[in-house]
């Protein structure tokens, strides 16, 4: 990777800081407002899928935005630093919600605390993830970067999956206050992350040169087909772990019985997926990224499956219940960081396909697609516990509640990750040897112009 050790040591400390913001709200919000608060779980899906109908616009106009950014810090430091002071604010105040607001009052609030969220995490996300192909040539260099980026961004999200339900019923007088202390300390360490990140990380020169307008940016978005290939499957494959994340708090209070082997299950998840991103490089030597993703893509599938089974059958046998994690978790890890840099590599596929490179625009898409799927996954759960009548306040759920849950939160996933398998296979077609193609020709095409 050109640069130095620092640059690559910043860059991964600034993907622990954004991922473990990320975690605590995709994982848990759900069940802080329907659990904690007594907000439904419908309002609480249709509310968030509503908001990401507005990052559809707010996304790609950011990306827009970082493009025509040139100041003396670079056109993505500014952006970083300044999304990231805001979102810490707005996500210590959303899981801080006063005792006092009460009623529709409380909706309004959280709604309002869940948008301003999702907009200023964007003004940090997509400049973060925009420096990949900005700072790295294709091929191994990339790859390199998106394996640090996303290993560590993987530690960042396994921290408040082990944390949080260990912690917030520890804290303070109870599960509302342990969240809203809990999301303070959360905010500090992203805070102080990202300062670390920007410091370290320095930006390419770039070459001042006309700035398209916003109608060509869309337009070289919407012409650069393999780059909506990789957003749909990255809609898809997330939106099927992210609803298993969702479910799993439920699953493990009320099926299982106890709150604390969540942690343990994303413990022994996060650590499948740490080894399995690291392992990528290896994997590369002998297969293609089609390949891989497909193996692990049938891995996840195999691991749900088992869950499945071991649920259905009233395991509950600390053991099994932790291996089947780090096999879904292994397919899972392998398959962010492959569509990272599929995503990257579009970059360059759209700049020989229509002459314009436009970076942010592209890793736009990914910031609302993976909010996308966060949000398809709650408006499925949370539209989904009040389907299958799961009640908070009892003690013990009926049998067809419970069998709701366990198809719910294994067996959609399992639809999910087939037609991902299915639909990377027959759509992608930038090949290892097709990049190596598309870079060569883009070199001869710079040293033509010199």
């Amino acid at each position: 990777m050109k640069g130095t050790s620092k640059q690559a040591l910043g860059y991964g400390v600034g993907a622990v800081g954004k991922d473990m913001v990320y975690a605590l709200v995709s994982g848990f919000i759900l069940y802080y407002y329907n659990d904690i608060l007594g907000i439904s779980g419908t309002f609480t899906g249709v509310m968030m899928m509503a908001a990401r109908v507005f990052d559809a616009f707010n996304d790609p106009l950011m990306g827009v935005v970082v493009e025509k950014t040139n100041t003396p810090f670079g056109k993505f430091r500014p952006w970083i630093v300044t999304g990231t002071l805001t979102n810490a604010l707005i996500l210590y105040g959303m899981f801080a919600m006063p005792a006092s607001v009460t009623g529709t009052a409380m909706l309004v609030y959280a709604s309002v605390a869940y948008v301003l969220w999702g907009v200023t995490y964007t003004l940090m996300d997509i400049p973060f993830w925009s420096m990949i192909p900005a700072i790295t040539s294709s091929g191994k260099e990339r790859e390199n970067l998106s394996v640090i980026g996303r290993t560590c961004a993987a530690v960042g999200y396994a921290v408040p999956t082990v944390l949080t339900m260990l912690l917030v019923v520890r804290l303070g007088s109870g599960e509302r206050e342990g969240f809203a202390i809990f999301a303070a300390a959360v905010a500090v360490v992203f805070v102080v992350a990202e300062l670390v990140c920007v410091a370290l990380v320095r930006e390419k020169p770039a070459e001042r040169q006309k700035t398209a307008t916003v109608k060509e940016m869309f337009s070289a978005l919407i012409h650069n087909d393999q780059a909506m290939v990789v957003v749909v499957g990255i809609v898809v494959f997330n939106a099927s772990l992210y609803l298993t994340t969702q479910l799993a708090v439920y699953f493990f209070k009320y099926d299982i019985g106890n709150s604390d082997l969540f942690s343990l299950f994303g413990t022994v998840g996060g650590v499948g997926q740490i080894l399995s991103m690291v392992s990528l490089p290896l994997l590369r030597r002998r297969w293609g990224g089609k390949q891989i993703l497909a193996g692990a893509l049938g891995v996840t599938i195999a691991g749900y499956l088992a869950l499945f089974a071991l649920s259905m059958a009233g395991v509950r046998a600390v053991a099994p219940l932790a291996a089947t994690a780090f096999v879904i978790y292994i397919g899972f890890g392998l398959a962010t960081v492959l569509t990272t840099v599929f995503l990257a590599d579009t970059v360059d596929y759209g700049e020989y396909k229509t002459g314009s490179r436009n970076e942010s625009v592209v890793f736009s898409m990914q910031t609302f697609v993976v909010k996308l799927a966060s949000a398809v996954s709650v408006l499925i759960a949370g539209i989904g516990i009040d389907l299958i009548g799961l009640d908070d306040t009892a003690a013990v759920q009926s049998e067809s509640t419970l069998l709701g849950l366990r198809l719910l939160m294994v067996g959609l996933p399992v639809l999910g990750l087939v037609f991902s398998i299915l639909y990377f296979m027959k759509k992608y077609r930038l090949t290892e040897a097709e990049t190596a193609r598309i870079s060569e020709a883009l070199r001869q095409k710079e040293g033509s112009k010199g």
